[in-house]
């Protein structure tokens, strides 16, 4: 219970406040899906496996990622029995992964890190899941580079958590200094920060997706000036990617169900491409199952960073992106960079 509390703490600290790694919201909504293998024999894809696998997720870029594999798996077309429980509260998700309630969570990747050095290598990552979701938003201001920002004020959420590293290595690399060059603010809240901008009283702001694509569609002043993500690429020289979000397992799982495992990974990989390349579908997908409003969906699934990212690649990227946040904070990834077993690879 002790060591629970801990890492629920750490990760309410650390935590990118996007209802976790995305288009995150405040409302507390649980959708479970469970597919036996009664009655499968009339679906288009029998059941292969015997053993259920129950994954934890946050609401938003994750649950829309799996928006394709809930509904498959609720038509019992999937080839493994799974559990899908959507979340929006982070602590819950610690919970389960911790506490056995769940063989495979998506998780903010810094989380991942942390959770891999507080629980002794007993989460592993088995693909990223989400790219950067933020955006530079401005109101007449005319802000076409990071080094256009010298001298302004920049209102952001995330203080102390990964936006914050990211965006300070940003200026950084570009020659710049938070605090000095550039007035940062933050704020606790991204809906506050939206109601602002949207309002006309903060003129630049940095944002997540969907709180981006509610500002824009309630005020035409406001423009998507720069890419977060595409700035980090720039300035990290592409040797490593902003990922705010991946998909954990559990050791313990992953060492007795490697069959069950890796048909799932390859039926949610399936599900995140069906999510990055059918946009209107998905955003049907995601209203019928209460990860967020069609109408914002379909603006905002484009935006949202979805991928799937895993194997060498996966390896190749993320250690360098880690050593950024560690530079930044150490306790950020739980005071040390996790060794080459935190990696799964089918």
């Amino acid at each position: 219970m002790r060591t629970t509390k801990k890492l629920t703490s750490l990760f309410l600290a650390l935590l990118f406040a996007l209802s976790a790694s995305g288009c995150g919201s405040k409302q507390n909504v649980s959708s479970d899906v469970t597919n036996s293998k009664k009655g499968s024999s009339a679906s288009s894809a029998a059941v292969q496996s015997e053993k259920t696998v129950a994954v934890a997720a946050l609401k938003g870029p994750t649950g829309l990622s799996m928006a394709k594999l809930m509904d498959d798996s609720k038509s019992k077309k999937t080839k493994a029995n799974y559990n899908i429980s959507l979340v929006s509260s982070p602590d819950e998700i610690v919970s389960m992964i911790t506490g056995g309630k769940a063989d495979a969570a998506a998780l903010p990747t810094n989380l991942a890190a942390a959770l891999y050095n507080k629980t002794s290598g007993n989460v592993r990552m088995a693909a990223v899941t989400t790219l950067g979701v933020l955006y530079l938003l401005t109101s007449g201001e005319d802000i076409s580079g990071i080094k256009d920002l010298k001298g302004k004020t920049v209102y952001l959420t995330g203080r102390g958590a990964t936006p914050e590293y990211a965006f300070d290595y940003i200026l950084k690399q570009n020659g710049l200094a938070a605090g000095s060059d550039v007035k940062t603010v933050y704020e606790s809240e991204h809906a506050g920060l939206a109601a602002k901008m949207i309002a006309g009283s903060v003129k630049i702001a940095v944002l997540p997706e969907p709180f981006v694509t509610q500002v824009l569609m309630k005020n035409k002043d406001v423009k998507r000036s720069l890419d977060i993500t595409e700035e980090w690429d720039k300035a990290s020289g592409g040797e490593s990617v902003l990922s705010m979000g991946c998909l954990v397992v559990s050791k313990k799982f992953a060492a007795e169900n490697k069959g069950t495992l890796d048909t799932f990974l390859d039926e949610y990989k399936a599900s995140a491409s069906y999510a990055d390349t059918n946009t209107e579908e998905t955003a049907a997908l995601s209203e019928k199952y209460g990860i967020m409003q069609k109408a914002v969906a379909e603006k905002a699934i484009p935006n949202c960073g979805i991928v799937y990212i895993d194997g060498d690649e996966m390896q190749s990227k993320i250690p360098a992106f880690l050593q950024i946040l560690y530079k930044a904070n150490p306790k950020s990834i739980g005071g040390k960079l996790p060794d080459d077993n935190f990696y799964y690879k089918k």
